[in-house]
């Protein structure tokens, strides 16, 4: 999959479906050539590079060739100081101040496989199903090498990058500013889209056409946050979900993070993704690298639906543990919504009892259940079990739960410490923050630092303890806010703060999960304010958005999928009035809403009337029916509630005999239009499909060109309408037997 020629120093990776084309250019650095759809593998692309100076004033690197000029050219590793005056890829420093900037080629390296990244999440493949091309550059002044990595996968559209730095030379440098990914494009005739927001509205998908100029998104709050997620698109205007050219750029890291395009003078637009430059400087003393974290650049032809099938097909087989893409996730209950810090063991007892009535398969028990901890502002840090609510302790608890037939999980906030805790006390040199300087409090917590060894040694030790006690299935491991006075008495260099603690994370992520390979973790940040590539290596699932009201689900799970799976969506079935928007929603519609993600239930059942609990027991054996389907299948989204008054998905299987649809209206409409049809993507065309179980059945081209019927809605006088009202769903079963 990686062909080089040597004679002309062009490197290219193909495998049928995407072509990433680059060269060495005559000044020794590297010049991009191409990234597209797949090329002949042999062909010499040297000529799509073109160097030539469009102007008198256009800085030039050779006195005898002045058209020859990093203002003008396509690069791979553009480099600050040498007359490239846009956005670059690094910017490092010697001791007197001087920019490291003549990176010239000197070797290349072809693997079969996918090596690791050290103390990084990164993507993963065995010899055969991924080729990586190591390409190494060196400033012959400073000494200082650069090794690019690029690896891709033998069945998917996916390139993924890295870039790490080695100091070779005799005197420490600084690493101001290193982009995982830079490369150019040739124009600007893109639309971007992003997924921004905040908490409670996360991911929804954002557009704007590019201009001259750096347009950006990013996060220096010391996570991926809720406000902007670490993935970028570039589509053409004509582009739609199922037509078009698109190319999307996804970072494997969960800390502070750039990502922009960059339109030049000239019409040339510059992608960039990696660490944030703001608050980062990173000392690297003689002998000593630095490791970037990974990004992903995916490309389609086939519209935004194509490109996240790519994006969820490289995610489910070569990012996520392969042991929980195996696995049924089971379907669960959080106490947090139906008692908050109100409980004890006899009211968790009840519970339980009738959440195994209603058919879960896991019971969760979140927030409370340690130190003294009967509000937020108090006991994080002190992970033993509060007897005053379980007099027998957790490991009782959990023998109960057990015997029942349910799996037990327990909430963690590992990274937080409150003020008012026992940690604190005995270690207040463990907190971020100068204690010269007054602190911000967030949520009445305070943040750890882990960039220390020792405090990633005792959060490992003490939720060990807890995990075998209890001997527990399931840890929902969350992080309630944003790190503010990055300060860490750990350290020396305060530069490095945020990604050692980032590295500290995954430390401790690591073991854990090495430790306990059975223990199913899903990550939260006040519910979705770490929904991101590098969480998910660790944990195959988050909390999506601590918003769990059904109408505000369209848009976060709709945005969530452009760029990740169903199977890594929590998405549960709340209590009405709901909690966050007081808006009440039929039981139906919040299921229905919720099948298309893990599944679950945040409400009391002892408040449910019995005509609730049956509902919720026919939507569990509903659910765990289709359970493979939905965390297995093609994701296509048909209708999307940035855009219509309606929204629809569906998932189809691999082989096509299945499907499941979801079509909803959260507002009915006055005097709706009639014979409404909703035409579906991803059948086979010949196939007979039976729907909904009906005896009448369809081919799949015309399920897919004239459309499937949506049931008669009423408009005022027609009394035999089969829908009527607000919040209108309905869930369609495909099947070809």
């Amino acid at each position: 999959m990686i062909h080089v020629n040597q004679e002309i120093k062009q490197f290219h990776l193909t495998n049928g479906k995407i072509s990433y084309i680059f060269h060495v250019m005559k000044n020794g650095q590297l010049g991009h050539l191409y990234m597209g759809s797949a090329l002949h593998k042999e062909g010499d692309y040297s000529h799509f590079q073109a160097y030539d100076n469009p102007s008198p004033y256009t800085t030039h690197v050779f006195e005898d060739d002045p058209s020859f000029s990093l203002e003008t050219v396509r690069q791979e590793f553009p480099v600050h100081g040498k007359g490239d005056f846009r956005e670059p890829a690094s910017i490092i420093v010697d001791e007197q101040g001087e920019f490291i900037s003549d990176y010239v080629f000197q070797s290349y390296e072809v693997v079969d496989g996918k090596p690791e990244l050290n103390g990084l999440p990164a993507a993963f493949g065995e010899k055969g199903s991924v080729q990586t091309l190591k390409v190494s550059l060196l400033d012959l002044t400073a000494n200082v090498g650069v090794d690019l990595y690029y690896s891709i996968f033998a069945d998917l559209p996916i390139i993924t990058r890295s870039v790490k730095v080695v100091n070779n030379g005799e005197q420490s440098v600084n690493i101001e500013r290193l982009m995982s990914t830079t490369f150019d494009l040739p124009d600007a005739d893109y639309e971007m889209l992003h997924l921004s927001g905040a908490w409670g509205r996360e991911r929804h998908i954002r557009k704007r056409n590019l201009e001259q100029g750096v347009q950006s998104i990013g996060s220096i709050r010391g996570s991926s946050s809720h406000h902007h997620n670490p993935f970028l698109v570039l589509k053409r205007q004509e582009t739609t979900e199922h037509h078009g050219e698109a190319i999307g750029v996804q970072f494997v890291y969960s800390g502070n993070f750039l990502a922009q395009a960059e339109v030049d003078h000239y019409e040339t637009t510059r992608i960039s993704m990696g660490i944030h430059p703001t608050g980062f400087q990173w000392k690297l003393e003689p002998e000593d690298s630095f490791q970037a974290p990974e990004s992903v650049i995916s490309y389609t032809k086939e519209g935004l639906n194509g490109l996240s099938h790519s994006l969820h097909d490289f995610q489910r087989h070569h990012l996520i543990s392969q042991k929980w893409m195996e696995r049924e996730r089971p379907v669960l209950i959080n106490n947090w919504e139906a008692t908050y810090f109100n409980f004890n063991e006899g009211k968790l007892d009840q519970f339980i009892v009738e959440a195994k009535e209603l058919g879960v398969e896991l019971f969760v028990l979140d927030d409370g259940w340690f130190g003294n901890r009967n509000d937020d502002t108090t006991s994080l840090g002190d992970w033993y079990v509060d007897r005053s609510k379980l007099p027998n302790g957790i490991g009782e608890l959990s023998k109960k739960v057990k015997a029942s037939g349910l799996q037990f999980g327990l909430w963690f906030e590992p990274e937080m410490v409150s003020p008012e805790s026992e940690l604190i006390k005995k270690h207040p040199e463990w907190v971020v923050g100068s204690a010269a300087r007054s602190n911000t409090l967030g949520r009445n917590q305070r943040v750890l630092d882990l960039a220390n060894p020792e405090v990633v040694h005792y959060l490992y030790e003490k939720i060990s303890a807890v995990i075998e006690e209890a001997d527990l299935d399931y840890i929902k491991w969350d992080m309630n806010r944003n790190i503010t006075e990055p300060y860490a008495m750990s350290l020396q260099n305060q530069g490095e703060f945020f990604h050692r603690y980032m590295l500290g994370v995954y430390e401790l992520y690591e073991r854990l999960t090495s430790s306990y390979p059975d223990l199913l973790f899903e990550s939260c940040a006040g519910g979705g304010g770490r929904f991101d590539l590098g969480m998910m290596y660790y944990a195959p699932q988050a909390w999506t958005s601590d918003d769990t009201d059904a109408v505000e689900r369209l848009k976060i799970q709709y945005g969530t999928s452009l760029g990740y799976p169903l199977s890594t969506m929590g998405s549960h079935v709340s209590a009405v009035p709901n909690h966050q928007t007081l808006r009440s929603t039929p039981l139906r519609f919040r299921g229905d809403v919720a099948y298309f993600g893990t599944f679950g239930y945040e409400l009391d059942p002892s408040q449910l009337k019995q005509e609730e609990k049956e509902e919720i027991k026919q939507q569990i054996r509903f659910f765990i029916k289709h359970r493979s389907l939905i965390q297995g299948g093609h994701f296509y989204r048909l209708k999307s509630p940035f855009i219509d008054s309606e929204t629809a998905w569906m998932v189809v299987s691999e082989d096509r005999k299945k499907a499941l649809v979801g079509w909803y209206q959260p507002m009915s409409m006055p005097n709706p239009p009639g014979n409404r049809v909703l035409k579906l993507k991803g059948l086979d065309e010949s196939f007979h499909y039976k729907v909904n179980g009906q005896m009448q059945l369809r081919y799949g081209n015309e399920l897919m060109e004239r459309g499937l019927a949506l049931p008669v809605e009423f408009n005022g006088a027609n009394h035999h309408a089969q829908t009527a009202g607000d919040c209108q769903s309905i869930i369609f079963e495909l099947r070809s037997d």
